[in-house]
């Protein structure tokens, strides 16, 4: 078990600067999620950390060796892929076992080890089957089982949930939380997706064109986006934004509706009289027309979804979208009047899309 550390780290192909400079400290037993939209350069970080890809500049550290020149296997990692990369001729147990043989492990250590990383796993009756013989939940169990085994200093995952349905994804991602708690290994994460990153992080880092938008907590990244982007990504669905200005001691949007903006925020942007501002207000942060500031619109569709109902409806020139009760179901075309609570509204600068401090 280590901590791992990324100083302007870079990876160019030619002219092309794909990762940006990154530095990131990753304490040790931390369960640290890289998330982005595609391209970002997430999994091209993890390739550089496991050794897969080369680094242009900067350096990586695994607490307190200097890796930048290590071949993968003397970098003491373990790597879960997206495509399980199990031998198909091979039985479960063999998969397991086989960089352990490589590494000169006698069958007397390796025997007890499947047997714990199986159990942990709840795959010991599937042990002598071969992975055609396997679900791809299962198979996923197993790659993780065959990093387990060797009890790295560091896992990496690289977008291991992407080849699974939704069922298998939530049953998977559980156990990849619950294999954290029991061996407390440093993990870090790829994914694309960010439930999953909110669910599995001790903490989240968003990155955006190679470069890191932010890095906090589940909680720190939901509630204080740090820009547009950041607000946008993170939540399900994404929080609605809407072009405005400040005028007055309030927030006064396309078509001359108007959130006061809220004690504690006003006193930060008292100064910022005429400024344009992107506000930001979560789907799930709309309450009952008398129980915030209410805003007027026009319902456009409707979506029940049993647990909650989605409402869609304009805002002047913006299409919001609400978060509401399950038996709340207007109809499209009608006049909705919704509240908002004005502390639970983001402000981000209209220029820079970066959060106004609040």
């Amino acid at each position: 078990m280590s901590s791992v550390s990324f100083r302007k780290l870079e990876k160019s192909y030619g002219s092309l600067r794909i990762v940006k400079g990154i530095d990131l400290e990753i304490a040790d037993r931390e369960f640290v999620v890289l998330v982005g939209p595609s391209g970002c350069g997430k999994s091209t970080t993890l390739r550089m950390l496991a050794g897969l890809e080369s680094i242009s500049d900067g350096e990586i550290r695994i607490g307190e060796r200097v890796v930048n020149k290590l071949p993968p296997r003397e970098r003491d990692i373990a790597m879960v892929f997206q495509d399980y990369a199990l031998y198909p001729h091979k039985t479960v147990y063999e998969n397991m076992a086989f960089s352990l043989k490589v590494r000169g492990i006698s069958s007397a250590e390796i025997k007890p080890r499947i047997a714990q990383a199986a159990e942990m796993l709840g795959i010991t009756p599937l042990l002598d089957r071969k992975p055609s013989q396997l679900s791809g939940g299962q198979r996923q169990r197993v790659a993780m089982g065959r990093a387990i085994v060797r009890r790295p200093q560091v896992f990496l995952f690289d977008e291991p949930l992407s080849n699974l349905d939704a069922k298998l994804r939530g049953q998977v991602r559980t156990e990849i939380k619950r294999l954290h708690q029991a061996i407390g290994t440093t993990i870090i994460y790829v994914t694309h997706d960010q439930v999953e990153a909110m669910t599995l992080a001790d903490r989240i880092v968003i990155l955006k064109g190679g470069e890191i938008e932010q890095v906090g907590t589940p909680d720190e990244v939901y509630n204080s986006p740090a820009s547009v982007f950041v607000g946008g990504f993170i939540g399900s669905p994404a929080m609605n934004f809407a072009k405005g200005t400040i005028r007055g001691g309030q927030v006064t949007f396309d078509g001359g509706a108007g959130i006061p903006l809220h004690d504690h925020s006003a006193g930060k942007v008292g100064g910022l009289e005429g400024r344009d501002v992107v506000v930001g207000i979560r789907p799930e942060h709309f309450v009952p027309a008398g129980e915030g500031h209410a805003l007027s619109g026009q319902v456009q569709v409707v979506e029940p979804l049993g647990s909650d109902t989605l409402i869609h409806f304009a805002l002047g020139q913006s299409t919001l979208t609400a978060r509401v009760a399950p038996e709340m179901r207007p109809s499209p075309g009608e006049a909705l009047s919704i509240g908002v609570d004005p502390s639970r509204v983001h402000l981000f600068d209209a220029a820079t899309e970066r959060a106004i401090a609040r």
